[in-house]
């Protein structure tokens, strides 16, 4: 007989800014324009390392009238599977924020644990 088992993934919402690991960045993607993703992230004083790139996407958002209406890139998601088995989505902003530390360009959005 097989035995089926079925996984349920809790899916939370983090929002908080993460410090990636110095030094590791990949410099190829620097060169297309895109954000270096780093080997790994602190979070809340942990280290963690990303063990795989699952997925990619960005997300572009109009300038107001100011600007003409233009199209503008803001972020650049990953959801990365992490040391620890579990699921980050993160985000990087292309722009510094208007509040807050100016070098958090960095973080982290949901984590999905089993």
């Amino acid at each position: 007989m097989t035995v089926l088992r079925t996984c349920v993934l809790m899916t939370d919402l983090v929002s908080e800014p993460i410090t990636p690991f110095a030094n590791s960045f990949d410099t190829a993607r620097m060169g297309r324009g895109e954000p270096g993703l780093p080997k790994g992230f602190v979070w809340r004083d942990r280290s963690f390392d990303i063990v795989e790139e699952l997925r990619a996407w960005k997300h572009s958002s109009r300038e107001g009238a100011r600007a003409g209406g233009d199209l503008y890139l803001r972020r650049h998601y990953y959801k990365l599977r992490m040391s620890g088995d579990s699921i980050w989505t993160v985000y990087f902003v292309r722009q510094t924020p208007r509040t807050g530390n100016p070098k958090n360009r960095w973080f982290l959005y949901t984590i999905e644990t089993e």
